[in-house]
């Protein structure tokens, strides 16, 4: 039985609810850096940059250059404080440590020298446990409009909705070496809400840099032309995690959320996520399939986590948990799917995205994983649809089929075509799917014997709480690291 009553409810599933004059919901980096740039060429008193990496070298948009107009992000910002006299910018990013270098495999390259002018700020945060990450991106402009979602401004993310095997702009910006396909979703808001989360910015300067920045004077309009609206005078709820820190209690509000929107869904729930490795979502899954009827749940995830310690600890928690999850669907109403490309390559999704039924959209910064839940800092944004608005409703449900068009590569008129004719969210999908640009089955890969080493390990990477001992975790990385060398060949050399 699904649970009825409100799924955004302040203090609980969310931190506060507030109005929204427009909502945009922008698909994708190669659109999402384009509204930044637009913007930010309207900003007039503060541009606030919260995230977990920011490249300065990347281009903002490379299919559409402006003469006399920088497009690499840090000769964009120092031009726009020179043309904007009264214009300061502020720019936090987590302070990227050994969990960095693990999770990724090099510490990105530190380009300080475009600060030239004393009206920008670039900050490293390191207020955080030391098991923690700064997980949120968060833009926010004179207080008037704010982007959030799970987009970072750094390398590697800038992709159009084609997925194209061949996009010529696809390049990292030092090497200009090419890197794949990525998927990734965020949101624009004004009014009310994008105050809200200017004052969430502030409050994560505060503790990092022991400033407090002013608030800006009212603003202009600056909503960018090129961010389609996709709601209209909507309540938006802001929904947190934080860790204990520094004598405060942790934030454990987008928990709640999904957990509570997950026991509320009748009929659907739709996921993007870039990993499935927390136990209480999967269990909160398993729970509702146990159901007399259950609702169907379908999952976009990447084929592979990322690099190979990424993939051995998230990749072995999603097969142990799909293993939990499949046991109970006794009406086969779960799928988890990935995207490919016309030529079949994977497409990496790092969007997080939530719909339930025709009644909730969440789009933000947390992973189906334990860290987002209770570790790491996260921000999302929710709007709730009343059962009496029906053009809201219909709203949430034609994001979703955008969503399942792109994957598919379709029409959202298809997805709503095949949908009727099924009378099935599943029947649809497996109908749509084919050849080229397509959702295929996950099937989990071989992971050899490191999966069973690893599998008991998941609080390494991604603990449901904070580690007490951090000599312990040292001890933990260093077992499971010497372990993995000692499977590899030798050299001959």
């Amino acid at each position: 039985m699904a649970d009825d009553g409100p799924i955004l409810i302040p203090g609980q599933s969310c931190w506060q609810i507030a109005h929204a004059g427009r909502v945009g919901v922008i698909i994708d980096a190669a659109d999402y850096f384009a509204a930044v740039r637009a913007a930010i060429l309207q900003a007039r008193h503060s541009v606030l940059l919260i995230g977990w990496d920011f490249d300065v070298r990347i281009q903002l948009d490379p299919r559409n250059p402006r003469r006399g107009m920088p497009d690499r992000l840090g000769r964009f910002l120092d031009w726009a404080v020179r043309k904007r006299p009264g214009l300061r910018i502020h720019v936090l990013r987590w302070d990227l440590g050994m969990v960095m270098g693990i999770w990724r495999g090099a510490m990105p390259l530190m380009v300080l020298d475009w600060l030239s002018n004393d009206r920008i700020s670039f900050r490293l945060d390191r207020a955080h446990p030391i098991d923690s990450v700064h997980h949120e991106k968060i833009i926010v402009i004179d207080d008037a409009l704010a982007f959030c979602g799970g987009i970072d401004m750094t390398c590697d993310r800038w992709d159009t909705r084609a997925h194209r095997d061949d996009e010529p702009f696809r390049k990292r910006p030092l090497t200009r070496r090419p890197y794949g396909p990525w998927h990734d979703v965020a949101t624009a808001v004004d009014g009310a809400a994008a105050k809200a989360l200017g004052d969430l910015a502030r409050m994560r300067w505060k503790p990092a840099t022991g400033q407090d920045l002013p608030v800006p004077p009212p603003g202009a309009d600056i909503w960018p032309d090129d961010v389609d609206i996709s709601f209209r005078d909507s309540d938006i709820a802001i929904a947190r995690t934080n860790p204990p820190w520094n004598g405060e209690d942790g934030v454990r509000e987008i928990e709640a959320l999904y957990l509570h929107a997950i026991a509320s869904a009748r009929r659907m729930i739709y996921l993007e996520s870039q990993y499935f490795a927390s136990r209480r979502i999967a269990e909160a899954i398993a729970a509702r399939l146990r159901a007399a009827d259950p609702p169907e749940i379908v999952i976009i995830n990447p084929h592979e986590a990322g690099g190979w310690l990424e993939e051995a600890i998230m990749g072995a928690s999603r097969v142990r948990l799909l293993r939990m999850v499949l046991a109970q669907d006794h009406q086969d109403r779960f799928r988890i799917y990935t995207p490919v490309t016309e030529g079949g390559a994977p497409i990496y999704v790092h969007a997080k995205v939530m719909v339930i039924d025709d009644r909730l959209l969440r789009v933000g910064s947390s992973n189906l994983n334990n860290r987002s839940l209770g570790v790491d800092t996260e921000c999302d944004l929710a709007i709730e649809a009343s059962d009496d608005d029906t053009e809201k409703r219909a709203r949430i449900i034609a994001l979703r089929d955008d969503l399942l068009a792109e994957h598919l590569g379709c029409s959202p008129d298809d997805i709503a075509a095949a949908i009727a004719d099924a009378g099935s969210l599943i029947g649809a999908i497996e109908r749509l799917c084919g050849p080229g640009r397509s959702l295929r089955p996950f099937e989990p890969p071989d992971l050899g014997d490191l999966t069973e080493a690893v599998l008991g390990e998941n609080e390494l990477l991604d603990p449901e709480s904070l580690t007490r001992r951090w000599p312990r975790l040292r001890r933990r990385i260093s077992r499971i690291l010497r372990g993995k060398w000692r499977r590899a060949p030798r050299s001959p050399h």
